[in-house]
């Protein structure tokens, strides 16, 4: 009979999501518990927990951006030949990289906003990112989620004031797309149902996301036969093209006809206001469902590797 192993939630972490991931954590313990054995630990530094067993512990990442989506843990459990569940080192560093991400967008078509990047360290002059991208832009970090450090312009002197305030890490201007805030997630590389986002300020930044009542969700969302088939396809294939393992949420805005891919989240918010839940209950997958089907490829990956190593002895 194989081996089933405990499953240590890891949450809360270092950056500026750990609100966030504070709530996913408990969350997910809680919705795990129903089924398996369960530890939640509690993250404060950027740095692997003591007493992970490799032969008896499977790892659920709930920390979200900093040393959770950045590929830093997934690199320190792989070292420890631990298994763990989600998306490995390298896809984790390429999807926390909208740069990068957007970069195999391109390759396979799809379409992305125009935008530069740059080096806080040496931010651009607002005039010069005027001409090139016009005066509409997002200004945001290239290697950080839920809104964190967001920042919309619609004329020289917001721009001004935006990249004064700038003095390090990497950025990233875009157009901005003014569409409607569409996410797809994907399980087992297969997209679920797509969420449509409707902001009552009509941005959904940090505060939209987590103040109950301030944003409107609709799911299935009302697209066209077309749309929707094409929107999932573009989500399987960034999620194949990027190395994705198990599960991810896809973000999309639709402008018109035209659906602007934006995101990859490796490790998306699993809270009560969660849109990768929402998604999996247009495809009948209940929060317990889901988090079951978020462990079982891991379960299985952790049970392969036992499997090995008793016939290696």
């Amino acid at each position: 009979m194989s081996k089933v192993p405990r499953i240590l939630v890891l949450y809360g972490g270092v950056g500026p999501e750990r609100e966030v991931s504070l709530c996913s954590g408990e969350a997910i313990a809680q919705a795990l518990a129903a089924s398996y054995a369960v530890q939640p630990i509690l993250v404060d530094a950027a740095a692997l927990p003591e007493g992970i067993r490799a032969d008896t512990d499977l790892v659920f990442p709930a920390l979200h951006g900093t040393f959770g989506e950045d590929g830093r843990l997934q690199g320190l459990l792989e070292s420890g030949g631990i298994h763990y569940c989600g998306s490995d080192a390298a896809a984790s560093r390429l999807c926390m990289d909208k740069v990068a991400s957007k970069s195999v967008a391109s390759q396979y078509q799809i379409p992305v906003p125009q935008a530069l990047h740059f080096d806080g360290a040496q931010a651009p002059l607002a005039d010069a990112v005027i001409e090139q991208l016009g005066t509409s832009l997002v200004v945001k970090p290239a290697d950080q989620g839920s809104s964190v450090g967001l920042h919309f312009t619609e004329h020289r002197s917001a721009l001004g004031v935006a990249l004064s305030g700038i003095r390090c890490g990497q950025w990233l201007i875009e157009q901005r797309i003014r569409g409607r805030e569409l996410t797809v997630g994907v399980l087992g590389g297969q997209a679920m149902g797509i969420v449509e986002i409707v902001s009552a300020s009509g941005v959904y930044d940090y505060q939209a996301k987590y103040t109950p009542g301030s944003t409107e969700y609709r799911f299935p969302a009302e697209l066209t036969p077309v749309l929707e088939s094409q929107i999932k396809t573009y989500a399987e294939t960034l999620f194949t093209a990027c190395g994705c393992r198990d599960f991810a949420r896809i973000d999309f805005l639709l402008e018109g006809a035209i659906a602007y891919f934006l995101e990859i989240n490796t490790l998306p918010g699993l809270t009560a206001t969660s849109l990768l839940p929402k998604s999996a209950s247009c495809i009948g997958l209940d929060f317990e469902a889901l988090a079951a089907a978020l462990v079982a490829p891991g379960i299985a990956r952790f049970q392969a590797g036992q499997k090995g190593r008793e016939s290696a002895c």
